[in-house]
């Protein structure tokens, strides 16, 4: 079944259908964006409202091509890997996908619910605090959502929650962890499992499997969550794919989500990785040129400064989960198109060990006071 056959048999519903569910999607959004926390984490969602989400993600990501076309301006972002904190920080730091009215709105939405004649008195901040960049802000993920962060399944959920409410806003592209075979090993089946059950990591895979595969920018900049394929010639060779579909080893699937830059060759050769293949600066040169593309925007592997460039600034690597794992002390960046197609990067660094003349917490307080 094609993603435009598909669409075509698509139901909206009536127009109260759509009110209703889009007040709850916002109180999802606003549940995560307002009130969660690791200590209450378990109690955010019902069993329930996390097949919903999954199975309205999977009927609005099959309703779609694999491809995906986005206007500037947008910001791209890497691998997250369950790190959810640092996911809301970073939303926190460039804005979010709502503007601050309609942030306000859902914590009105939330309060009253029913009782739209109750007063609400806002509290003083919204989300993690007052220095919050405004938006809204359109968003373009690069995949690998889960696996070996604390907080696979919230990062999921909100993103899921997001993209169905704003689907001009934030769209999500698959990355090599969104597999059964790869997040069944990493981490987010036991998540699910203990904090679920295994039928709630089976709902996931039925969204995961029909996730777009690529962007295209402004006709100018393709992104993906791995790299590029020599048996990529037209994207409408993406249409010809029958969803759902899992990540094989070989074929353009594999390249797009599994595929890695390599400097000592110059075309195409085997990954060590086992699936998709590594490819080297003059092939990267023939595609853009094949495709008319300025840059390639791609994931998939941890780069030290946040970002790394490739083939003479042709392609670029950005991963976006700080201090990876807690172990590798690296910066995290997000990439800025803006609306004039100029780019900029946002980067995170690590706090990984305090400065002796900086203090925090009840001793810095006690400093503001004197």
């Amino acid at each position: 079944m094609s993603g435009n056959t598909f669409e075509g048999s698509m139901n909206p519903g009536t127009a109260e259908d759509q009110k209703k569910l889009h007040l709850w999607l916002e109180s999802i959004i606003f549940r995560f964006f307002h009130v969660w926390s690791p200590v209450n984490c378990q109690d955010m969602l019902k069993r329930y409202e996390i097949f919903e989400l999954c199975l309205r993600a999977r009927e609005l990501f099959w309703s779609k091509p694999l491809y995906r076309e986005v206007e500037v301006p947008v910001t791209i972002v890497g691998d997250i890997h369950g790190q959810f904190e640092d996911l809301k920080m970073m939303m926190d730091m460039n804005g979010w996908p709502f503007s601050e009215d309609e942030a306000k709105e859902m914590y009105r939405n939330m309060v009253t619910k029913n009782r739209k004649d109750m007063k609400v008195q806002l509290p003083a901040t919204l989300g993690s605090g007052t220095d919050r960049q405004k938006g809204p802000k359109n968003y373009l993920f690069l995949g690998d959502y889960v696996d070996r962060g604390p907080h696979s399944i919230e990062v999921v959920l909100m993103l899921f929650a997001m993209h169905l409410r704003w689907p001009d806003r934030v769209t999500l592209l698959r990355g090599n962890h969104e597999s059964r075979p790869v997040n069944r090993q990493y981490g987010f089946f036991g998540e699910c499992s203990r904090r679920y059950s295994e039928r709630v990591y089976e709902v996931f895979q039925l969204a995961f499997n029909v996730m777009p595969l690529t962007a295209i920018v402004n006709k100018r900049i393709m992104c993906m969550h791995g790299g590029i394929s020599e048996e990529l010639y037209d994207m409408k060779q993406l249409d010809a794919l029958k969803r759902p579909l899992d990540t094989p080893d070989i074929g353009i699937i594999a390249d797009l989500t599994w595929a890695d830059p390599e400097t000592e060759i110059e075309m195409y050769k085997e990954s060590p990785r086992g699936a998709g293949k590594i490819f080297g600066a003059k092939a990267v040169d023939e595609f853009c040129k094949h495709f008319s593309l300025d840059l390639i925007v791609r994931a998939h592997q941890v780069v030290q400064d946040g970002y790394e460039f490739f083939a003479d600034k042709k392609l670029v690597t950005i991963f976006s989960a700080p201090f990876y794992c807690g172990q590798t002390n690296n910066i995290a960046s997000m990439l800025n198109i803006d609306s004039d197609m100029v780019a900029s990067f946002m980067l995170v660094k690590p706090v990984t060990e305090i400065k002796e003349n900086l203090n925090v917490g009840e001793k810095a307080e006690e400093e503001n006071q004197q």
